[in-house]
């Protein structure tokens, strides 16, 4: 049976489910989180939504904090990479070694894995490790596998990157390659806080109070939200709406506004798209609904495209942000008078 919201009782019952996991999931990171709402609950879409999100911002946001609460709250298995310069490929996805069977003398080749093998990888300050070691994660990210030696290693599900990034004007950083900036499905920017809650930050964290989170959410619950995230309604208009305004951010497209030929170098591929849909599905599931609205993808653009759009000399010159150019996207571009 079927609802006049376009899903099946079932199908409401997991997205009621959803709703109520944001909120306790939000009651306990307050715990030990002041302020930053909009970013944990871009952070909370990715995850329900199956995509991995990478967290930027000047040092001292809490960024690394914000990371290490969302993994007391969920029951995964975690591990942290903290990547420097000399992070070998091997030191993440794991190595091959030579073993001996003590009892028959016989030698056997042994795969020790790496700490990609968990449900969630917090991979703090990505972009200190050359590339050689970022497009490790490449395969891991998007296959969710890992191959060595011709043989190939599933990971577990689900299965989450969640990545930090440095200030690039920071000393001994390396940029992230396109094509893996891509694979992350959000970028999350963390901002300074208030005044009144950096003083509430300053006094909870210099006190002897020592606060514990509890565990929300598991990753069966995870996986079944994944699926359920897919199958909400993204409604045809909103759908090319999405497309249009991609397909606008890229420079060489016949039609694109004069301030993205000017400013910009590379536009947002297919992925800027698909992602934009996914963010405003799960979006829309966190606020237990069973279709998408305008206000759910206004609110998922930001986020799903501002690691992939490249400037132009002109914008540094001109001292344009990607924020700036995204937001004279979404002015340009005519939205659906009715969905």
């Amino acid at each position: 049976m079927t609802n006049n919201h376009g899903g099946s009782e079932s199908h409401k019952a997991v997205l009621e489910k959803i709703k109520n996991t944001r909120n306790d999931i939000i009651r306990e990171l307050r715990k030990f989180i002041v302020g930053q709402s909009e970013q944990i609950d871009q952070l909370l879409a990715g995850m329900f939504a199956g995509g991995h999100s990478m967290i930027q911002g000047p040092p001292g946001t809490a960024k690394t904090v914000l990371l290490s609460s969302f993994a007391k709250v969920m029951d995964l298995e975690c591990k942290r990479i903290q990547f420097t310069p000399d992070l070998m490929p091997s030191d993440i996805s794991g190595t091959e070694i030579l073993e001996e069977d003590k009892t028959t003398g016989h030698r056997f080749v042994k795969f020790v894995q790496g700490p990609v093998f968990a449900n969630m990888v917090i991979a703090d300050e990505i972009n200190r490790t050359p590339p050689k070691t970022q497009a490790a994660l490449l395969e891991v990210m998007q296959e969710k596998q890992v191959t060595l030696g011709g043989k190939t290693y599933p990971l577990p599900k689900p299965f989450y990157i969640l990545a930090t990034q440095i200030s690039m004007e920071q000393e001994g950083t390396y940029p992230l390659p396109e094509a893996q900036q891509d694979r992350f499905m959000l970028s999350i920017m963390m901002e300074y806080l208030p005044e009144d809650e950096e003083v509430t930050v300053v006094r909870s964290s210099t006190s002897a109070t020592k606060v514990k989170l509890e565990k929300v959410i598991g990753g069966n619950d995870l996986i079944a939200f994944n699926q359920a995230v897919r199958n909400v309604v993204l409604p045809e208009v909103l759908g090319g709406y999405i497309v249009d305004l991609v397909v606008a951010s890229r420079p060489g497209k016949h039609g694109s506004p004069d301030f993205v030929k000017e400013y910009v170098s590379w536009g947002a591929g297919l992925r800027a798209s698909q992602n934009i849909s996914l963010m405003s599905k799960s979006i829309a599931a966190m606020d237990g609904r069973a279709t998408v609205e305008l206000e759910d993808v206004l609110k998922a653009i930001i986020p799903v495209l501002r690691h992939r759009i490249g400037l132009s000399f002109r914008a540094e010159v001109d001292r344009i942000t990607v924020e700036d150019v995204i937001q004279k996207l979404i002015q340009a571009i005519p939205k659906p008078n009715k969905v």
